[in-house]
């Protein structure tokens, strides 16, 4: 577990993950709404060079928001989405394929279908307000981002 009891404390697991990816590479956020997926995915984005002029905000309804940096990101919501079949129209493990970062909000139940091999992050907020963030690996090319992101006196 990261403890994460500031925004700055979010925003440095989010520039640390940053640091470590590849084109490629997935990343599933879960948590409760309000539990700051979307804080830890623009924190990401400007990490990985998006201008802080381009607002970086879920997409809900849009349920992908694409932005160029370092690496292109394709940050998706799947909340809304019904199955495969309506996750599959939407691109996502093509644009992995062709070398975009995914960044998945709700993508827990997905994560085979998106290609697997994902960092999973979840953030918890404790009844006292505290938060914190658990980071899993779900193989090998996961395995190695986590160890790279929680390695070398890194959060």
């Amino acid at each position: 577990m990261v403890p994460l009891p500031t925004r700055r404390a979010t925003i440095r697991l989010a520039r640390a993950v940053a640091a470590a990816l590849v084109p490629g590479d997935l990343v599933i956020l879960a948590g409760d709404l309000g539990a700051g997926k979307t804080f830890f995915t623009r924190a990401l984005c400007r990490a990985l060079g998006v201008p802080a002029s381009e607002p970086i905000t879920s997409p809900t309804f849009t349920l992908v928001h694409e932005h160029e940096a370092r690496l292109p990101i394709a940050h998706a919501d799947l909340y809304r989405v019904g199955d495969e079949d309506e996750l599959a129209q939407l691109g996502l493990r093509d644009r992995r394929g062709e070398g975009a970062v995914l960044v998945v909000e709700w993508g827990a139940p997905y994560a085979a279908a998106l290609g697997g091999d994902a960092l999973s992050v979840t953030f918890e907020v404790a009844a006292d307000g505290t938060r914190r963030a658990r980071l899993e690996a779900g193989g090998a090319r996961a395995s190695a981002l986590l160890a790279a992101v929680t390695g070398a006196g890194r959060p």
